[in-house]
């Protein structure tokens, strides 16, 4: 990532930054004083980037709870006229829409930037949503940016728009815009605001439905300023090679690859290209060029929001050209050049594309990386819960269902553990948990989750568990951080997203709080603890009818692994005696770790260069045939109790 220094670069040079990391130069250089959210590929390095500078600033960055309550701040930051900003992945915008959908209604105060980073093909998320449809319903407009340098010139105006029509609005990026690197222009820093002051007016921010109504008049009635206001957006929205009888309206990154792809064919001077930065709403003066328009081709990922609102304006403007979208660009995954150039082949009548647009390149196929099947790393808790878990259950003779959640422990859905049933979003386990708890005859339910996935909402779901008696088996697997998306502190670290220490909140003592009576712990490195501690929980499910939480506490092998190498403390290492080694594939078919690899006579044998030192493995042989060859540093073995 990009360092303090870079992110610090005089006025006028051009540096090289992800698209996440240009959004957050862009917020500095509007002078964002309030940022919140939650961690959530493709999104994350956003507030990652303003964290590292924001006591230097002087600005708030936090990351929250969920995302819900990362908007609430913010909403209640920018009442006071401080400018704000909320970040989140797709997901998390359903998790927010309660106060989104209401924003629109009151309007803001301070500049107000609300961030979704949109995962098409679903690279690490559970749907592939559009989310430029949250604009359509909350009369909310939606931005995107075609490359990371325009993403940072984009935020930075957004926020002064935001602020002159005192309307929130939407940025959506994807993740090409959020993990691509691109020249960024660095601009001059202002002097930020972070502090203010909240006038009151209960008519407008209190939304009692009496109120509710006539603001809801106040939003159809400025709706029409805020279209008007985005004719001439430039050089956002602009429309290249006019005249021309066919023509591409492109959105977003969408505009990238069609503007290379017609280059490359020889074409982009005999088609009109408009380009949108604001696929809601459009405005007016982008569809003009359409009245002289043979044929009209939509260019966008996704869902054909444009397309349709360019459909509905052609009809009410009476014109005939036949306008494609969704019946050449695919509504699934990501776009790419090769997609791009094949829609636009067909729509200039074009037969035989070139090598390099077909997607039949040869330099292209060898470059292609072998499959890697996904697996948790070598150290990682989560397998010795696993492992655990499996036996427990089999001595146990229940029949469980696993209701699982969204986090590296997500793993445990594939061989050989299969050990999660249901996924379905962030807190989502101890939900299903509890639907399953009432209705089951034969079945035993256990809900899965993590750390920062029950602060983010599984707290709830436990409440509820509590309140009606549900009868079920909850194992949250605390490995300090929030793993999967970088290691990122939360609400039970003892640590904010600056670093500062606070209060660690106890999962153990939430769940008392709540009034479990059943609450216990273990340590996932100790296989023989662990399995007992399930059992009996088990056990006390099968007889009491209700509700258990463990708590199988052990720190993040990555995160431990990064803290040793900068402090260079040295990890134990185990090895396989070959002798004793009978093949059995105990380790490295059941249990699993990626640093266990298998002879050609089926003996197993520990990659050095992979082996973080937990010693699970030799816990778990039938033969005690893995042994410690090398102590680890003393300082090694304190790390884990992070």
């Amino acid at each position: 990532m990009v360092s303090k220094g870079e992110l610090l670069s005089p006025p006028g040079s051009i540096r090289l930054f992800l698209g996440n990391e240009a959004i957050a130069r862009g917020a500095l250089e509007a002078g964002v004083g309030f940022v919140a959210g939650y961690p959530g590929t493709p999104s994350t390095e956003i507030i990652e980037t303003l964290a590292k500078i924001a006591t230097d600033l002087g600005i708030h960055v936090e990351w929250s709870t969920n995302e819900k309550v990362a908007l609430e701040a913010v909403y209640g930051a920018q009442l006071t006229g401080v400018r704000s900003m909320a970040v989140m992945k797709h997901v998390g915008l359903n998790v927010a829409a309660d106060p989104f959908m209401t924003l629109s209604y009151t309007g803001v105060v301070g500049g107000t930037v609300i961030v979704t980073a949109d995962d098409p093909n679903m690279w690490s998320s559970q749907n592939e949503q559009d989310n430029r449809f949250y604009g359509l319903k909350s009369y909310i407009p939606v931005f995107e940016p075609s490359d990371p340098g325009e993403a940072k010139e984009l935020v930075k105006v957004l926020f002064d728009f935001s602020e002159k029509h005192e309307h929130p609005v939407l940025f959506r990026t994807t993740t090409r815009i959020s993990h691509v690197r691109g020249p960024v222009k660095i601009g001059d820093l202002p002097q930020y605001k972070v502090k203010g002051f909240f006038k009151k007016d209960r008519p407008r921010f209190a939304m009692i439905p009496s109120h509710a109504r006539e603001q809801r008049k106040t939003l159809i009635e400025k709706w029409p300023s805020i279209v008007s206001a985005l004719e001439g957006f430039e050089p956002f929205n602009r429309i290249e090679n006019p005249g021309n009888k066919k023509i591409i309206i492109a959105s977003g990154l969408s505009y990238s690859y069609t503007r290379e792809a017609l280059e490359s064919l020889g074409l982009y001077e005999k088609t009109t290209l408009i380009k949108i930065s604001t696929p809601f709403p459009i405005p007016n003066d982008m569809l003009e060029p359409l009245k002289d328009a043979a044929e009209i081709l939509v260019v966008e990922e996704l869902e054909p929001v444009v397309e349709m609102q360019v459909k509905s304006r052609a009809y009410d403007m009476g014109l005939n050209a036949p306008i494609k979208g969704k019946s050449l660009i695919p509504v699934i995954g990501e776009l790419s050049l090769d997609k791009v150039a094949k829609a636009i082949a067909e729509f200039h009548g074009i037969e035989t594309l070139p090598v390099n647009l077909s997607g039949n390149n040869p330099l292209t196929k060898q470059m292609e990386l072998p499959p890697r099947p996904p697996t948790m790393c070598p150290g990682c808790p989560h397998r010795g819960t696993y492992y655990a878990l499996r036996k427990a259950v089999n001595k146990a003779r229940v029949k469980p269902v696993f209701s699982g959640d969204i986090g590296c422990y997500s793993l445990g859905v594939l061989p050989p553990f299969q050990e999660q049933d249901t996924i379905i979003e962030m807190g989502g386990s101890i939900g299903l948990g509890n639907g399953f708890a009432h209705t089951f005859e034969q079945q035993f339910p256990i809900a899965i989750i993590g750390d920062s996935t029950f602060f983010h909402s599984g707290i709830t779901g436990l409440v509820n568990a509590v309140y009606n008696k549900a009868p079920q088996l909850i194992i949250v697997l605390d490995n300090r951080v929030t793993g999967m998306t970088g290691e990122q502190p939360h609400p039970g670290t003892g640590l904010t997203a600056t670093y500062e220490e606070t209060t660690p909140i106890s999962i153990k003592e939430i769940a008392k709080g709540v009034g479990l009576e059943y609450v216990d712990e273990f340590d996932p490195f100790d296989i023989d603890q662990s399995f007992k501690t399930i059992y009996k929980a088990i056990l006390y499910v099968k007889t009491n009818r209700k509700p258990a939480l463990l708590v199988a506490r052990r720190a993040c092998a990555l995160e431990i692994d990064r803290r040793a190498k900068r402090r260079g403390i040295n990890n134990p290492l185990y090895q396989v005696v070959t002798d004793k080694c009978t093949g059995c594939g105990v380790c490295y078919n059941a249990f699993t770790c990626p640093a266990i690899m298998v002879r050609d006579d089926k003996k197993a044998y520990i990659d050095e260069t992979l082996c973080t030192g937990c010693g699970v493995c030799a816990e778990v042989c039938p033969f005690n045939a893995i042994v410690k060859v090398k102590e680890g540093d003393p300082e090694w073995y304190d790390l884990w109790n992070i």
